[in-house]
């Protein structure tokens, strides 16, 4: 069983045969692994990134085929950039990029491309200009996610009675980042449409980061003397919300919606502080990552927007959903 530089070959037992006569080998062939590059975008940040990674390498030593160079950006457009680039000079089979900046990464991407390296494009995508050189995205579909988010705050605002009248502020990821751009992109456009009459009175970027989401949110309290609900772009940032709420003794009066439910905002919910998120598991993430190289390499029919379902949970569900590990 042989891989070639760039195609990884499908197993069979009549294939190894031939190409073992072929050869004119008496014992069995040696595999010779694909090797797999990924640049992420900035596992330090939260532990959703922590723990992709970590489920990345673990999936990667299940397969005795696989070997994987695992490098991480750090938030930093420019290193990623370098490390696309590094990882071309090392020849790899194919390449999984978290980009730090879906515009930004596009010129490096063009050259794995043109290296005829195949690119997969993982948890959040690049902007469209560069799609032509990606071979798939693998990850969640935000833009349903910000959706189901709006759905989530605008049943819960009904079934207060104040979905004509409510007024909420928005804590949006990271400025540039395709999925902060996305989720709220899905919120926003959802939102007056199942609840026209709520007032999206201010967004501003938490960063994905817990103390900068608190600062922001302690900010939206002073301005604010009326706020009804908080959408945030993850839960990391959204128990951060909250966390300024409690302090400022307004929690009872706002409702909390996020999305990637954390174990923070799992357990928020189960204290009854916080109402909804959307439901996304970093480990199926990183292993369909992982497996969409692996398809892509192996020459199977993968589609362009390669999307895992993250269903909405709430308060009254979230019975039904194990505690995220992260």
């Amino acid at each position: 069983m042989t891989y070639s530089t760039k195609t990884l070959l499908v197993r069979s037992t009549a294939l190894a045969a031939s190409a073992m006569l072929a050869a004119g080998m008496a014992g069995a062939a040696s595999a010779q692994p694909v090797t797999i590059g990924i640049t992420q975008n900035n596992v330090g940040v939260d532990s959703y990134q922590t723990t992709y990674e970590q489920a990345f390498i673990a999936a990667a030593a299940e397969n005795p085929d696989v070997e994987v160079v695992v490098l991480d950006a750090g938030g930093d457009v420019a290193r990623q950039i370098a490390q696309i680039q590094d990882l071309i000079q090392q020849d790899v089979d194919a390449m999984i990029i978290w980009p730090t900046n879906g515009q930004a990464v596009i010129p490096a991407v063009r050259e794995a491309y043109q290296a005829e390296i195949p690119v997969v494009i993982t948890n959040s995508n690049i902007a469209e200009a560069g799609f032509d050189f990606v071979a798939s995205f693998s990850g969640p579909d935000n833009i349903t996610q910000g959706s189901r988010a709006a759905e989530i705050m605008c049943d819960r605002f009904t079934e207060m009675g104040i979905e004509d009248e409510a007024q909420i502020v928005q804590i949006t990821g990271q400025p540039g980042y395709t999925t902060a751009i996305e989720r709220a992109q899905g919120f926003e456009e959802r939102l007056p449409e199942v609840c026209p009459n709520v007032t999206l009175m201010e967004s501003q970027p938490g960063n994905w980061n817990r103390e900068d989401a608190q600062q922001v949110m302690e900010a939206f309290l002073v301005q604010y003397d009326d706020i009804d609900g908080v959408y945030s772009g993850d839960d990391n940032m959204g128990v951060g919300a909250l966390n300024a709420a409690l302090a400022a003794g307004r929690a009872d009066e706002i409702v909390f919606v996020g999305a990637t439910n954390f174990a923070v905002g799992y357990d928020a919910m189960g204290r009854g502080e916080y109402w909804g998120s959307i439901y996304q598991s970093p480990v199926d993430d990183a292993e369909a990552a992982l497996q969409t190289a692996l398809d892509v390499l192996n020459g199977e029919d993968v589609p362009f927007f390669n999307y895992f379902d993250t269903p909405k949970i709430t308060q009254e569900n979230m019975d039904e959903f194990d505690r995220p590990v992260f």
